[in-house]
């Protein structure tokens, strides 16, 4: 089921890719200040998109996975500690 769902996602990207490729043919110039970049727009668009998803799943994990993690280890580590025995209050 897994291999599937898989393939069937990597197809959609692939004709995904196909797709933008095709239709933003034509070449775009990056400028970026020292030197100039003239590549096919198409590119350059997947090229962003994919650093963009990258950088906010980095960012997701960072911020709420990872604390959400370290949570959850520190309950699980205190849990695992015996309680101390109860002091009883009692009247001397």
């Amino acid at each position: 089921m897994n291999r599937l769902v898989f393939a069937l996602v990597a197809l959609l990207a692939i004709a995904a890719g196909l797709l933008v490729g095709t239709l933003n043919a034509e070449n775009a110039v990056l400028d970026l200040l020292w030197f100039q970049l003239e590549w096919p727009l198409g590119l350059l668009l997947m090229l962003f998109f994919s650093a963009g998803l990258v950088l906010g799943l980095a960012l997701l994990f960072m911020f709420q996975v990872l604390p959400l993690r370290l949570k959850v280890r520190r309950l699980h580590a205190r849990s695992a500690r015996p309680e101390p025995p109860e002091v009883a209050a009692g009247n001397d």
